[in-house]
């Protein structure tokens, strides 16, 4: 979004008081990913993805090639937003979906040779997000199988059993704070400490007490208190161990 671009300054500021240290920016269409690069080479705890989001149509359609060349940008650690998602079908059927499952077949490949995580969307789509995944890594050594992180988790406890099977973490966001939400705090119960990650999804998704408000990155301490609260960890362990989480997933981030 324009305007948050324009308040990095005042959003970095509230990262500080907010002893958040660090921000990854993800790229969702390939037309973005100069400005996003950009934004993480500018500043010292930002860093960027490259990739295609399922939902975005009309756009310049990645290739292999092209994913893994822009992968080796500068601060780029990580392939995405990409996955599925079909839950804005309309008229059309799952069938009619197959171009996004391609487009998703492709990052799956970049990653796996660039060895850099995934980071995978998938709304109304698991059972296909799950199988692609399964796939395509079953034609590689286990070495070069593709690993990441389920965004944005908002599957059942079935869906994340089979992400944390494939060796992906999983990753919460203001969601878990909505009232309505007490099946997901089930799931963020169940995945081990080691897997976990919190995020904001900034500008989405913004957790409560600002809800409907334009989300940023120094909300992520709201999202971590809600899991100190539902799992037996202390607010210190989840901030700890989702920061080196981050760092594991990610390689070469660090403070």
């Amino acid at each position: 979004m324009a305007d948050l671009k324009e308040k990095i300054p005042e959003i970095r500021q509230a990262m500080k008081a907010a002893q958040v240290d660090r921000a990854l920016c993800i790229c969702t269409t390939l037309e973005e990913f100069e400005a996003v690069q950009s934004l993480a080479t500018t500043y010292d705890n930002f860093w960027c993805t490259v990739g295609v989001h399922p939902d975005n149509e009309d756009i310049r359609e990645p290739t292999v090639a092209e994913l893994i060349r822009l992968a080796e940008f500068q601060k780029v650690v990580g392939i995405g937003e990409t996955g599925l998602d079909y839950f804005r079908l309309g008229e059309r059927t799952i069938a009619d979906m197959e171009w996004q499952r391609e487009r998703f077949r492709l990052h799956i490949r970049a990653a796996r040779h660039t060895s850099k995580p995934l980071v995978i969307h998938t709304r109304n789509a698991s059972e296909d997000t799950i199988a692609i995944l399964k796939e395509e890594n079953s034609t590689a050594n286990e070495s070069a199988h593709a690993r990441g992180v389920f965004h944005c988790f908002t599957e059942t406890e079935a869906v994340a059993r089979a992400a944390l099977d494939l060796g992906f973490y999983i990753s919460f966001s203001g969601i878990i704070t909505f009232k309505s939400a007490a099946d997901i705090r089930d799931v963020a119960r169940f995945v081990p400490l080691d897997r976990l990650l919190i995020e904001t999804d900034s500008p989405y998704l913004a957790p409560m007490p600002y809800r409907g408000k334009i989300n940023n990155p120094s909300y992520v301490p709201l999202i971590a208190q809600q899991l100190a609260e539902i799992r037996p960890e202390s607010l210190e362990m989840i901030a700890e161990a989702t920061s080196r989480n981050f760092e594991n997933l990610f390689t070469g981030v660090s403070l």
